[in-house]
């Protein structure tokens, strides 16, 4: 019998494919979701409509809250085998071209002594350098080890959603039908032009387009320039480097110190430019600054600065995350984190959901806690674009001059002169202060949850002693990141933060704590107990813990999946197994 050819219009749509989450996008949003997901044991499918996993390196900084998310997923030390450690990262270096004249440092990423002291004590983890080509397949390598079903060559069209459940249509570009799957959640983690945002029509605030960028991958022996002064990124100050892009042009290091990613602004009025060989060629040649030294071109690609936000990230059963919901430049290297950590957020939510611990109003948390995160990081990532600024006008580099000016100008601040001093201290201070960029360690760990699932305590909020953007202030305070202490178990020693997560609430209480445990273990839903002090299981021989607990012995804290308190109690309570069961019904959404 003769095969049967439909025309691609005609072709039968296939079988219903059914999942509990439908996962568009196979990104850092998308991947880690399909990740915790799995861990947690809830049926996922992931489509992409691309044929492999990211091919470039984009994202690239990771910072201490996301390896502790991935610590948590049991992924973390997968990242650390082939990212760029910490202590490579941090002479961000100002400079006319890396060959050319050094302007100044910043000690970036940690590095700075005392900062560096600040992550030590904030985390059992350390940020590294981790380009997205990489990390991309430790993601979905581990989600799909644990259920995940991923599809390679499948757009998502469009979806329909009702009481129970979401519809989508999709095609595979292979063999050109369509086709759908219906899943009892979506998860929009398609990108910075989501076609799942838009037709959940969720509401968007700022702009798209605001500047023209180029990225440039090229391979090049850059040891000589660049290992004396190890670091992720080096800025150049050259002609041009103010139009369009991102405050100046861009050399950064993907694999030390012979794999680079330029970036380059251009005029997005005027289009982007050609991108061919011999332009990316001599884009490299002049941030570089070197027209011997062998370059090989692997990539260009043009792209546009975004300044926008949702302010809401759900429609009925559909969510979205990471650049889904905000957009922006990669400034202060908060794409991935945020797009790793929205989904972290949102996957034990829909876990309990969906096996019947929690009610569907769970999820409405999760707008009211990662939005506000979201407008966050899109203001501060353009906010550093703007102050790049400073450090041009320090070289009177900004007002329309020709090259050999601005050559002038920069040469200037080596004369003798009292104006050469101020302009000395002017650019001095203008990359100091570019420590909002490269060291916002408040940024990355201060985020204060305000929700249904987070329960106050009736304590006055004592607000941030020292700058929330530079400065990481820990708190045991509700809606706040579980504090991080060493303690010690035998011949153990552990971060707080690992007898937490992995799934489930957990109650952390010490000596005399006794009726906060029988109550925890009353509860319906699982809830792990830590009892710390001499003699418990974990005790706290430094003292640590409790310097940040902010309760007394008796006290009780219980922690949500994700890590983050849910509700403090300060002493012991009489009626301890009714209040936590209030607070369980408040969190879950049984109130």
């Amino acid at each position: 019998m003769a095969e049967v050819r439909f025309p691609p219009q005609e072709r039968p749509v296939s079988t219903v494919v059914e999942t509990d989450v439908l996962i568009v996008g196979s990104g850092p949003a998308g991947a880690s979701a399909a990740l915790a997901l799995s861990t947690y044991g809830v049926p996922n499918l992931v489509v992409t409509r691309y044929a492999s996993l990211a091919d470039t390196p984009r994202a690239h900084i990771t910072n201490q809250r996301t390896m502790e998310v991935l610590r948590d997923l049991g992924v973390e030390q997968e990242v650390v085998a082939q990212a760029t450690p910490q202590h490579l990262m941090g002479n961000t270096t100002f400079c006319t071209s890396l060959a050319g004249e050094e302007l100044g440092r910043v000690r970036s990423w940690g590095n700075d002594p005392l900062v560096q002291a600040e992550h030590e004590l904030a985390s059992p983890t350390r940020m590294c350098d981790m380009p997205q080509h990489l990390m991309e397949p430790v993601l979905v390598d581990a989600a799909v080890a644990r259920g995940t079903r991923l599809r390679f060559e499948t757009e998502y069209l469009s979806h329909t959603q009702d009481a129970d459940g979401v519809t989508a249509t999709v095609r595979d570009r292979l063999r050109g039908d369509t086709y759908e799957i219906r899943a009892k959640y979506l998860i929009g983690a398609d990108g910075g032009r989501s076609k799942v945002a838009s037709d959940a029509g969720l509401p968007m605030g700022g702009q798209m387009g605001v500047a023209g960028s180029v990225n440039i991958v090229f391979e090049a022996d850059l040891t000589r320039y660049t290992a004396h002064r190890p670091s992720t990124l080096y800025w150049v100050l050259a002609p041009g480097a103010t139009v369009g892009g991102i405050g100046a042009g861009l050399v950064r290091c993907v694999r030390p110190w012979t794999e680079w990613l330029i970036v380059w602004g251009y005029d997005v009025t005027a289009g982007a430019p050609d991108l061919t060989t011999a332009y990316a060629e001599s884009v490299v040649r002049k941030l570089v600054g070197d027209d011997d030294i062998p370059v090989t071109i692997k990539s260009s690609s043009a792209w546009t600065v975004n300044e926008m936000y949702a302010e809401r990230y759900s429609n009925g059963r559909v969510f979205c995350a990471g650049d889904a919901v905000h957009r922006h430049p990669p400034s202060n290297g908060l794409g991935s984190n945020t797009s790793i950590q929205d989904a972290y957020n949102l996957a034990w939510k829909l876990k309990l959901v969906l096996d019947g611990t929690a009610g569907p109003a769970l999820l409405d948390s999760y707008t009211a806690e990662r939005a506000p995160v979201g407008r966050q990081i899109v203001t501060r990532a353009n906010r550093s674009i703007r102050e790049t600024a400073p450090v041009f006008e320090a070289l009177d580099g900004l007002s329309p001059q020709t090259p050999e000016q601005l050559w002038a100008n920069i040469a200037a601040r080596k004369d003798a002169t009292e104006a050469a001093e101020k302009q000395r201290d002017r650019l001095r201070e203008a990359i100091a202060f570019k420590v909002y960029e490269f060291n916002a360690h408040g940024v990355d760990l201060n985020q204060r949850y305000t929700s249904h699932a987070i329960v106050p305590d009736g304590t006055p909020d004592p607000g941030f002693a020292r700058d929330p953007e530079l400065h990481h202030q820990p708190s045991s305070r509700p809606g706040a990141r579980l504090p991080h202490a060493w303690i010690t178990s035998g011949t153990r020693t552990l971060s707080t933060l690992d007898t937490v997560g992995r799934g489930r609430f957990t109650l952390l209480t010490g000596i005399g704590g006794e009726g906060w445990v029988r109550a925890a273990e009353a509860q319906d839903i699982e809830i792990a107990t830590v009892v710390i002090g001499p003699g418990q299981e974990f005790e706290d021989p430094y003292g640590d813990w409790a310097r940040l607990r902010e309760i007394t012995d008796t006290g009780a804290l219980l922690v949500r999946p994700d890590g983050f308190v849910a509700f403090r109690h300060a002493s012991a309570a009489p009626d301890a197994g009714e209040l936590l069961a209030d607070t369980l019904r408040r969190i879950l959404g049984h109130a």
